[in-house]
C-alpha cells in the first residue's frame, strides 16, 4: 500500500465527516523537522556553543517577540500578500488586523499551510524556533530584532490602553439621560 492510500485511509478513519488535510500536516511536520535538522547542522558546522539554559531575560524577550511576530505574520493587513495564496480575505478585525479563511480548493498541503499562516498560535512554534536558533547563531542580531518586536508589542498594548481610557473618559463626560 502506498503512502497516499495510507493517508487517505487514515484521514477517513480519523475524521470521516470533516476535511482534515493529514497529508498536508505531514508535509508541514516534515518541513519543521527539516528546519530543526538544518539549524542543528548549521550550529554544528559553525561550532557555535549551545547554552545549557537560556537566561530568564532571553525567555521573556523571545516570548514577547514571538507573540508579536506571529501576530504580525498571521493577522496584519500589510502581510496579507504573504498569506493570499493560501487564504482568502474575510473581514477586518480592527487595529490593522484581518480575518482570513483557509482556501479549501487545492492540495492538502496548501490547506495546511493556510492554517499555519493564518493562526498566530500555530505560527508561534515556527517563529520561536527561528528566534531560538537565531539566539545561538547570531545572538546580538537576534536580541536586537527581538527587542524591536518587544517594543512594538508594548506599544500596541499602550495604544489599546490609551484608546480604551479615551473611550471611557468620553463615556463619562456625556450627560446622563
Amino acid at each position: 500500500m502506498n503512502v497516499r492510500s495510507r493517508v487517505a485511509r487514515l484521514r477517513q478513519a480519523y475524521a470521516p465527516h470533516e476535511h482534515r488535510p493529514l497529508g498536508g500536516y505531514l508535509v508541514a511536520l516534515g518541513a519543521y523537522g527539516g528546519v530543526i535538522a538544518g539549524l542543528t547542522g548549521v550550529v554544528r558546522a559553525t561550532g557555535r556553543p549551545v547554552p545549557h539554559a537560556p537566561s530568564n531575560s532571553d525567555i521573556v524577550l523571545l516570548g514577547i517577540a514571538t507573540h508579536k511576530l506571529s501576530r504580525l505574520l498571521s493577522k496584519d493587513a500589510v502581510t496579507s500578500p504573504l498569506r493570499a495564496p493560501f487564504t482568502s480575505y474575510d473581514r477586518p478585525t480592527g487595529n490593522g488586523e484581518v480575518m482570513e479563511q483557509v482556501r479549501d480548493q487545492g492540495s492538502g498541503t496548501r490547506h495546511a499551510i493556510g492554517e499555519l499562516l493564518s493562526c498566530p498560535f500555530c505560527l508561534a512554534v515556527w517563529v520561536a524556533t527561528g528566534l531560538t536558533g537565531g539566539l545561538v547563531l547570531a545572538p546580538r542580531l537576534t536580541r536586537l530584532v527581538a527587542t524591536a518586536l518587544t517594543a512594538i508589542a508594548a506599544s500596541d498594548f499602550l495604544q489599546l490602553a490609551y484608546a480604551s481610557a479615551q473611550q471611557a473618559a468620553e463615556g463619562r463626560s456625556e450627560p446622563a439621560q
